[in-house]
């Protein structure tokens, strides 16, 4: 029964319709239907199918009630822009500004030549005076330059060349069997993340701290920049006594851990691949295993931003090594150091 319903309405519907409209009405259905029977996962609109459409928009004019495919915003999109291209050809001309003539050009160049106090604004003035009306961004354009500037070095080449001569210092806490806290100061180097020193301490303190500066410093070596935190620990008189020795210290923003961010990683691999996987008994134990780390540190382990070379790479005899190779445990194997046997 509701399929010869259905069957009626359509049949009162054709016999009432306009037969104009029902050829516009197929016209649209059967461009859609084309849209869709292209072989690809997703129709795409071509330019004719833009163009049929902001056509149709303009003659029918219940042209969104056939719409299936498409928005209807689009379609008054796609008419939009084809006004646009119809008064581009009727003018014959490209849109945009008109392009300032050769003379005009050239004389911005000898008046900012010949007066280079002179700024956009004050030539922008000068030209009006002639009768010559050009807008600031094109005497910008057009300006003299003068000659170019030496390019300088950037931040990262200025801090390569300086990076032999900075060393980083922090502290950071390790818990202990017995639920106490010790701290440990390093000096880590810039350069090639050497840690030079690293020490223990239950009960740290200003002396402390500038005496294990002073024991880092043997052998000759000496930073000439050192960047810590403003940690109270390094005492008041800290930044002092080290320029009476010639370094600079550079203190870093509160609350800034990234611009001290070598001594931070340092401390994040310390954690991860040392301290994390032991239970540290005493002072004593604490710095047993950070001597045997560090060890480890500057001289076997790989390091990604020295291509994978250690701080202290090993001197290698001449030739391609050769021979069985042999493991050495490291921390009673939590890690293992790899070379060919003598």
């Amino acid at each position: 029964m509701l399929e010869w319903l259905w069957l009626l309405l359509g049949t009162l519907r054709v016999l009432l319709h306009d037969r104009h409209a029902l050829l516009v009405e197929h016209l649209l259905l059967r461009q859609q239907l084309a849209l869709a029977l292209r072989a690809r996962p997703r129709p795409r609109l071509r330019r004719r199918d833009r163009l049929f459409w902001a056509v149709a928009c303009r003659v029918c004019a219940d042209w969104r009630r056939h719409l299936v495919l498409v928005r209807r915003e689009t379609v008054l999109r796609w008419h939009r822009h084809g006004w646009r291209l119809c008064w581009w050809w009727r003018s014959r001309r490209p849109m945009g500004r008109p392009r300032v003539p050769a003379e005009v050009r050239d004389l911005i160049a000898v008046m900012s030549r010949d007066n280079p106090l002179w700024g956009t604004e004050r030539l922008r003035g000068e030209l009006r005076k002639l009768g010559i009306a050009v807008s600031a961004g094109s005497i910008r354009c057009y300006r003299w330059r003068g000659p170019a500037r030496p390019p300088t070095q950037t931040w990262r080449t200025f801090l390569r060349n300086h990076a032999h001569q900075i060393w980083a210092a922090d502290l950071f806490t390790v818990p202990t069997l017995t639920f106490s806290t010790l701290f440990v100061l390093f000096f880590i180097t810039h350069d090639r993340r050497e840690l030079v020193h690293c020490r223990v301490t239950a009960h740290p303190t200003a002396a402390w701290v500038w005496r294990q500066l002073l024991e880092a410093m043997s052998w000759g070596r000496q930073p000439r920049y050192v960047v810590r935190d403003r940690d109270a620990v390094y005492g008041r008189d800290f930044a002092t006594k080290a320029d009476g020795l010639g370094i600079d210290t550079v203190l870093t923003p509160f609350r800034s851990p990234r611009a001290n961010a070598i001594a931070e990683r340092v401390i994040r691999t310390l954690r991860q691949e040392c301290l994390d996987h032991v239970v540290v008994l005493n002072e004593r134990h604490l710095g047993a295993i950070l001597r045997e780390y560090v060890a480890y540190y500057n001289t076997d382990r790989p390091h990604r931003s020295l291509a994978l070379a250690p701080p202290l790479p090993t001197a290698r005899g001449p030739g391609a090594p050769s021979g069985p190779v042999v493991a050495r445990p490291v921390l009673g194997g939590l890690h293992h150091v790899y070379s060919h046997a003598a």
